[in-house]
């Protein structure tokens, strides 16, 4: 399959500058995906674009990787309401380490470059850059831009001279790797069309040459129609400190059944005989979520490593009453405690006080009323008294549920 034909089948297909994409099939084109770093980990939605560039490399394309130390001093201000905070210096050098060591986890194996777009602009004369870059972009193309309309409107809050020329700024980038590193093509998610166009034109404008622009569409939840990587507790990160490896096999396990398709051409580097293979499986028997299981599986093993991936299907088998908690590994517990409310108790304990003690009810009362209502289970059986005996507890421990919800599980241990 070549690279135009497998960026359409799995789903990347969107806004480009070429008229013709089989050019991606011919000669090497060296290529950069910029990112700013406005947190200190990746999200779900950064990840589906990185999977992208994976294809790109893997067809022979050079890959460049900007992590913005520079635009990260301003911030895009492109679909922002209000004007940003500014970030401290240390927080963004923090924030660029971080995402740099994602990057090496997800592209381990394959050649790519990594840059700081400070390392050229921290050195910039103010007067050289307008006589020099700032001559060629037209005020008109500026002033078009949606986000500039919204906040000089009448109900808009107004914007800075700063984040303006945020715009200018990473028009510069694409022409110093178009300069430096024989750069032509920007990817970008689609939501940087605009920016990345910016510097399609700066270029043509200053060198007469032609650069091109390839994005990738916006990742879309089928069955809720939001935007796909967002969660009731908000965003899904990479970064294991923020969403642990365990909630992010379980964001893939509870995967929508319309969408696991094209969540597996895009977020996993399967083939498509294989994919073709799993999703007939799956929708043999939707029950099983066949797709969902092969999808978290693939996606937590290469963002967290195989370990903890393993370490999270077992968690999950264990909070879904597919595998009993007396097989927890050592590990297993450290990941459960992580995950969950943890009580001590003992053999003949309260229940209602451990419902209490864990924050699965606001009082004895209510935990008692729980009880009765036949809405507890201790190790996926109903629960109707308010003691503990030993043999609810094995290996002398026992999950203890309020409805069926993971967030509503509690670990009660003796000791």
């Amino acid at each position: 399959m070549t690279l135009s034909e497998e960026l359409t089948w799995r789903g990347f297909a969107n806004q480009t500058t070429y008229k013709d994409m089989s050019v991606l099939d011919g000669e090497p084109i060296t290529f950069y995906l910029g990112i700013d770093p406005s947190a200190d980990s990746l999200q779900v939605g950064n990840f589906a674009i990185t999977m992208m560039v994976k294809h790109f490399i893997k067809h022979g394309h050079k890959a460049v990787l900007l992590v913005g130390g520079a635009t990260g001093m301003i911030g895009d201000p492109d679909g922002k309401k209000d004007e940003r905070n500014l970030k401290t210096l240390e927080e963004i050098d923090h924030n660029k380490q971080a995402i740099s060591r994602q990057y090496q986890q997800i592209f381990d194996g394959l050649p790519f470059e990594l840059v700081d777009n400070y390392d050229w602009f921290k050195d910039v004369n103010y007067l050289d850059f307008l006589r020099d870059t700032g001559k060629h972009v037209p005020m008109r193309q500026m002033l078009s831009r949606d986000f500039v309309n919204t906040r000089l409107g009448e109900e808009g809050t107004g914007i800075s001279y700063a984040e303006f020329s945020y715009v200018l700024i990473q028009a510069y980038d694409f022409l110093h790797l178009y300069e430096q590193q024989g750069a032509t093509l920007q990817v970008c998610g689609s939501d940087q069309w605009g920016n990345s166009i910016a510097g399609v034109d700066l270029i043509r404008r200053k060198t007469g040459a032609e650069a091109h622009v390839y994005s990738s569409p916006l990742i879309i939840n089928k069955s809720t129609g939001q935007k796909f990587g967002k969660t009731e507790d908000g965003a899904v990160w990479l970064d294991p400190a923020k969403t642990t490896p365990t909630q992010f096999y379980q964001f893939w396990i509870n995967t929508d059944d319309t969408g696991v398709e094209d969540y597996l051409k895009i977020f996993t580097e399967l083939d498509k005989a294989t994919i073709d293979s799993i999703v007939a499986e799956h929708n043999q028997n939707l029950g099983k979520r066949v797709g969902q299981q092969q999808l978290a599986t693939s996606v937590t093993e290469l963002v967290h490593g195989k370990n903890h991936m393993e370490t999270a299907r077992r968690v999950t088998a264990f909070l879904t009453g597919a595998a009993s908690i007396a097989d927890a590994s050592y590990d297993d517990m450290t990941a459960l405690r992580t995950e969950l409310a943890t009580v001590k108790t003992t053999q003949d304990g309260s229940v209602s006080g451990a419902l209490v003690d864990a924050g699965l009810a606001n009082s004895n009362s209510e935990a008692r009323r729980l009880i009765l209502g036949n809405a507890i289970s201790s190790n996926g059986n109903k629960i109707t008294r308010d003691q503990f005996e030993s043999a609810d507890f094995v290996e002398g421990r026992l999950l203890l549920k309020r409805g069926k919800a993971f967030k509503d599980t509690a670990l009660i241990e003796i000791g």
